[in-house]
Order: C-alpha cells, then structure tokens, then sequence
C-alpha cells in the first residue's frame, strides 16, 4: 500500500504537519482495534492509520464527498492539461504569476465547456492565490487568476484501499460504535469560526457545535484535533478546575504543531489523544 503524506487532491484542513506525531502516537493503541473517523475530510487520517496498522478496521465518514473527487481524477487531470497549456501562452512565464486577462478569458470559456462534473476545489487551487478556493463556476469568474497549476498529473492510487467508506452526520457514526469495544475515535472537526465553504455545509461552526462534539470523547480513546485559535481546551480546564465539570481531556497527551500563516501571523495546531484500554 502506498503511503501518502498528504492528501491527493487539495482539501482545506487535512493534518499533513501532523502525520509524525500521529504515526508515534499511535504506537499507543491497539493494530488491530476499530478507528472511526467521525470527520473525515481528505481521509488522510483514515488512510494512514490503515497504512500503519493494516489489520485495523477504518471506518472513513465521507460527508465532504472526497471520494467523488478521487472517482474524478482523470476527468479533473484532463481539464488542467489544458489549462496548464493555456497558461504557457502568457508572456511572463514566472511561476504563480498573475495571468492576464486574455488568458483568463480563454480558461474561462474553456472550463464553461466542460461537462458533468467538476472538482471546483482542485480547479480553484491551481489559479487563485494561495489557500483560496471556490465551489462553483459563478464564483471562479469573479477571481484573479494566477498560473498555480503543477506540472504533474493529480494521482490517488491505492489512497484509501482497505478503508471503510460511509457518509453519515458524525453524531449517527458515533452512535454506531460508541459501545463497541476497543474503538478509537479520530475526531477533526472543522475549527471554531472557520469558513466551512468547502466542506459539505454552508455555515460556520460556532462554539454550540465544537462543544457538542466534545460528547464523542467522553470516556472513549480519540484523537481530537484543534487550534488555540479556538480556546476549546482552555475553556474545559477552566471548568473543570472551577468545579462545573470534568474535562473531557482530562489526563490526556498534548501535541503542538506552530503554523505560520505570514511573517507576523501564527497559530498553533493542537492534537490530544487518549487510550482508556
């Protein structure tokens, strides 16, 4: 089985600066216990708990539809063929560089020629600026467009061979094996106040959210993942040491990843894991 060390389509929020640390720690757990993950976004997780225990059942809640992506491939890797051989007509052949509007016009008509379906994420990270995305065609016409696109053909081969693949909301999957033994819940949810307009849902996640899905770490073994960005844990040990309730990552593992965003802006990525087997 292939190991990727990050996902092979684009997708906001997969745990790439993570994979190190999460490989040592699962050393914690158990080769051949249930993970479930409950958020499954790119399925980086999924793919490489299989990689790294291939005994191990993965269970891969696609809401997002990542898969249908990954069924797209070819079809996706075709139309950056030609956008890619659009893009070597502008003048400034430079790496990133902003196109001009002619060029941006014949992508335009021909992207408006394409039939059936479109990874708009993929499409859109390969013109617009870095870490920009959009989700329809509509909202691609509006942009400045940047020659992004990589020079390779996008391959997902074997990703998530082995793995599970079911589309649920989390809280259902989490009713489904919350009694289960020896299961691990791998729990990445979108982080607090994060633009969700990539993922399958058209809103944000508001603190209600975050706290409700605090529930599927009580008394189970997790991998939660978050940022300080989200003041989620400072919250819980506030309660719990002001008495209100016990932490549901009380005597847990903490990692910290620093990201920096520009020279001036940084945030902190955070993974807290716990084994009650």
């Amino acid at each position: 089985m292939k190991n990727y060390t990050q996902a092979p389509l684009p997708f906001q929020g997969q745990k790439r600066k993570f994979l190190k640390h999460f490989k040592e720690a699962l050393k914690e757990f158990s080769p051949n216990a249930t993970y479930v993950d409950l958020f499954g976004g790119s399925g980086l997780l999924s793919h490489t708990v299989k990689n790294f225990y291939p005994n191990a059942t993965v269970i891969y809640n696609d809401f997002d539809n990542y898969t249908v992506r990954i069924e797209n491939i070819d079809k996706t890797n075709v139309l950056l063929a030609d956008i890619r051989a659009i893009c070597s007509k502008n003048s400034n052949r430079k790496d990133k560089e902003k196109l001009s509007e002619g060029i941006c016009h014949e992508i335009i008509e021909r992207i408006s020629h394409e039939q059936g379906f479109i990874d708009w994420v993929t499409i859109s990270s390969s013109l617009l600026f870095s870490m920009n995305y959009v989700t329809n065609f509509d909202q691609l016409k509006k942009e400045t467009f940047y020659n992004r696109v990589r020079l390779n053909d996008y391959n997902a081969e074997g990703y998530l061979e082995g793995v599970n693949r079911t589309k649920k909301d989390y809280r259902d999957l989490f009713a489904d094996y919350r009694n289960n033994t020896d299961v691990v819940f791998l729990v990445d949810p979108p982080y607090l106040s994060t633009d969700t307009t990539t993922y399958n849902r058209n809103d944000y996640w508001k603190l209600s959210d975050y706290l409700n899905v605090l529930k599927t770490i009580e008394d189970t073994s997790y991998f939660y993942f978050t940022s300080n960005k989200s003041q989620i844990t400072e919250l819980c040990e506030w309660m719990q040491q002001h008495g209100y309730c016990r932490s549901p990552f009380d005597g847990a593992k903490t990692i910290t990843v620093g990201t920096q965003l520009t020279y001036n802006a940084a945030y902190n990525d955070i993974m807290i894991y716990r084994n009650i087997f």
